[in-house]
């Protein structure tokens, strides 16, 4: 089954459609699980945290999709600033579970390059639809793009599975992993643009 790759417009309701294939597609990834462990409070914290996290991109970035929404890319500008009120407006839907996704917040931080580039905060493809070449796509999109522009690419890869993908779309590593309390190790990579 095919697909066609489109740009996801800020319209109302957006955001939530974005966000809530995020989170069924990392639902069960062992980052998911260290932010929220409990399962049923992952299927109500998660979405709602990729929704307010797309809001920024569908503002000041770029969201990709494929037609039968099965697959989204999630592109945010290293130039443009992070909106103000995320803490106040996760802490409003998490709960408790505020505290693990600041941690990661600021260990992502930590790592995150400060030369100009586009950084690539979700590439989620739907279970059921994994391993049809959906992300590669959704990622070979976006990158012509940067390649026509000169633009570098960084993302953090939550497992070796997706390190894997995008050391085959031209990333490499970016200094060590980074280590989460009691959790998993996430991967820093860059990608030069490749003219």
């Amino acid at each position: 089954m095919t697909a066609d790759i489109v740009r996801i417009e800020n319209a109302a309701g957006a955001a939530d459609k974005v966000g809530a294939v995020i989170g069924e597609s990392f639902h069960d990834l062992e980052v998911s699980a260290w932010i929220v462990p409990p399962e049923d409070d992952r299927r109500r914290v998660l979405p709602a945290f990729f929704s307010l996290l797309t809001e920024g991109a569908l503002a000041g970035g770029d969201v990709y999709a494929t037609d039968d929404m099965s697959a989204v890319a999630v592109w945010f500008r290293s130039d443009v600033p992070t909106p103000e009120g995320i803490p106040e407006r996760i802490e409003a839907f998490a709960g408790g579970h505020a505290e693990r996704l600041g941690q990661l917040d600021e260990e992502m931080a930590k790592h995150h390059p400060h030369d100009p580039h586009h950084y690539l905060s979700f590439l989620a493809v739907l279970p059921d639809r994994q391993n049809e070449g959906l992300g590669s796509r959704l990622l070979d999109e976006h990158h012509a793009r940067l390649d026509e522009a000169g633009i570098a690419a960084y993302l953090e890869a939550s497992n070796a599975r997706s390190r894997e993908l995008y050391l085959r779309h031209g990333y490499h590593d970016l200094g060590s992993p980074l280590i989460l309390p009691d959790g998993p190790p996430m991967f820093p990579m860059w990608r030069p643009p490749n003219p």
